[in-house]
């Protein structure tokens, strides 16, 4: 998508305004919409299961005492007797800072990289009757300071065996070795919108599924990827019930940057393996279902196809998301199917007004059963799960809670790894580039053989947000599963403890969104320390890292 070519449309058609979206990661207000439905002052069919959202009369519904739009769309100018209008969009800097090592996650356009980075956006929105054009880019800068990486002091099956996920992902430890720039399209699109429905092209981040902070298969880890939508812009009402959809066909890149070391030799054996420099294309479709007989029920389902593109054209199935769900029904093996990586998933979400509350779950699995009976039987074969919970405790003043979350998410393989291995979500034997654009994954921050538990209690008021948290994570237990199988060595799990502080405030036009968190990460990169003099060499302790990691988000409302 060229980004100028929005620049004399907006000049000629002269605009008229109201539909613009708020980005995926627009935390601050999100976060508040999502409290609103839980006190019942939003329409319950919203499953909250599709981001952005767009807040205009074809979409997100609210009550003006709600979320006064007009108040954070300023600055709108009509023309031509009101049929159109041009809309100056919020300027936005986020900030971010890593002490040690890169610990960022669901940060859009941002990278892996220790030091300081950020990412400047501004933009116009404009609509004419049902086209709506939103010019949105993003500048990202990151200082990408070099780091303690992946030592080379682990033998050569440990490097082997760590191999074997830089050699089916596309998930550099490092980009580049200087500073690192880019200007993108960022938060930008150009769509027709009519009855709630939309159809058009974009560049923005997308969160599929009712989880807060780690989504399965799609979140904004990754920078956004050009992609032709066609979704509900608000639920679809129908006589027994309320549906919401997104249909998606996309094109994902490279990084452009390659693992370390990839001259390194065990047993005389190269393990960097060069990946095929071809863009992939992805295909995928999510829809929820809110039934008329259970307020605040939404149930759902997605799926993702991905191929390379050369493969594609030569398959000539341009529609994959919509064919062979379970391998009994391959019929081109070495061309079509095989060559795919795919996933689906099932999730819901139900909300409990009376306890102000809610409760939602994913259920993924990263590999096509062979039929019905094989998925009931070897349900746990390469599963991820999401489970979260979301209160409000009613305090004094009638705008003001504690809000309490709680959220696990597990992507490592289950026992079922002993009888049929999976590998690891969001990575390929053919598409070697994994799920990933850009050098991330798509879905989970969490990444491959990812685990978490998250609990966090704050003080909220309307937009203002003060709290803390805590958070454990595992990383890759997938990973240490196969690079230390023969010896046994259950100290190797890398592990992160964080403590997190949240400040989220409003002051007339400015609004600001922060975080700090301290992590302590036991066993780093996997690696452990020697006894001095012992022989055999015996391993005493793990090598530990400390992280402090600042994220600010500044908002100006025109």
């Amino acid at each position: 998508m060229k980004k100028y070519i929005f620049i004399p449309l907006i000049i000629i058609f002269g605009f008229q305004s109201v539909a613009q979206n708020i980005a995926v990661g627009e935390g601050i207000i999100e976060d508040y919409l999502r409290r609103q439905q839980l006190l019942g002052k939003l329409d319950s069919s919203y499953s909250f299961s599709f981001r952005p959202f767009t807040m205009t009369k074809n979409g997100l519904l609210l009550d003006e005492n709600v979320f006064n739009k007009k108040d954070y769309f300023k600055n709108s100018f009509k023309a031509f007797n009101g049929l159109g209008s041009l809309t100056l969009l919020p300027v936005r800097v986020h900030l971010q800072y890593d002490s040690h090592h890169p610990d960022s996650r669901n940060d859009g356009a941002m990278i892996r990289s220790k030091g300081i980075q950020s990412i400047i956006s501004a933009g116009l929105y404009a609509e004419f009757g049902p086209l709506s054009i939103q010019l949105q880019p993003e500048f990202i800068r990151a200082q990408n300071k070099p780091f303690p990486g992946f030592p080379e002091t682990h033998f050569e099956n440990v490097w082997a065996s760590r191999y074997i996920w830089w050699n089916r992902m596309d998930e550099p430890e490092r980009y580049g070795t200087g500073t690192y720039s880019r200007l993108t399209t960022g938060q930008s699109s150009i769509r027709l919108n009519k009855w709630g429905l939309s159809l058009g092209l974009s560049s923005e981040n997308l969160w599929w599924g009712p989880a807060i902070r780690n989504s399965i298969m799609m979140s904004n880890n990754a920078q956004g990827f050009p992609h032709i939508t066609f979704n509900t812009q608000r639920p679809q009402k129908t006589i027994i019930g309320d549906f919401e959809w997104q249909f998606i066909t996309g094109k994902l890149k490279e990084s452009g940057f390659d693992p370390p070391n990839t001259d390194f030799l065990a047993r005389q054996v190269q393990l960097f393996a060069p990946k095929n420099d071809d863009d992939r294309y992805l295909q995928a479709f999510s829809f929820s279902y809110s039934p008329k007989w259970i307020k605040g029920f939404s149930l759902g389902a997605s799926r993702w196809v991905q191929q390379y593109f050369e493969l594609a054209k030569e398959s000539k199935d341009f529609l994959p998301v919509i064919s062979n769900l379970f391998r009994k029904n391959d019929n081109n093996v070495l061309i079509n199917e095989f060559a795919r990586d795919q996933a689906a998933s099932i999730y819901a979400r139900w909300l409990w007004y009376d306890s102000q509350a809610e409760i939602y779950f994913e259920f993924a699995k990263n590999d096509a059963s062979f039929n019905l009976r094989d998925l009931l039987v070897d349900t746990d074969h390469s599963r991820a799960l999401t489970f979260g919970l979301n209160k409000l405790f009613d305090l004094d003043s009638p705008n003001e809670f504690i809000q309490f979350q709680f959220e696990w998410n597990q992507t490592s393989q289950t026992e079922s790894r002993l009888l049929r291995n999976a590998l690891s979500w969001y990575m390929h034997a053919i598409v070697r580039h994994g799920y990933t654009h850009n050098g991330e994954v798509l879905g989970s921050a969490l990444g491959p053989g990812g685990n978490a538990q998250y609990l966090e209690v704050s003080w909220v008021e309307n937009l203002k947000k003060v709290g803390g948290a805590i958070e454990r994570r595992v990383h890759n237990n997938d990973f240490i599963m196969e690079a230390f199988k023969d010896t046994r060595d259950f100290t190797r799990y890398w592990v992160d403890y964080s403590i997190y502080g949240f400040f989220n405030w409003r002051y007339e036009n400015f609004m600001m969104s922060s975080s700090l968190f301290y992590t302590l990460s036991l066993n780093y990169q996997w690696e452990m320390a020697l006894v001095p003099g012992s022989n055999p060499e015996i391993f005493e302790s793990g090598i530990d890292a400390n992280n402090l990691n600042l994220d600010i988000k500044f908002t100006y409302l025109f």
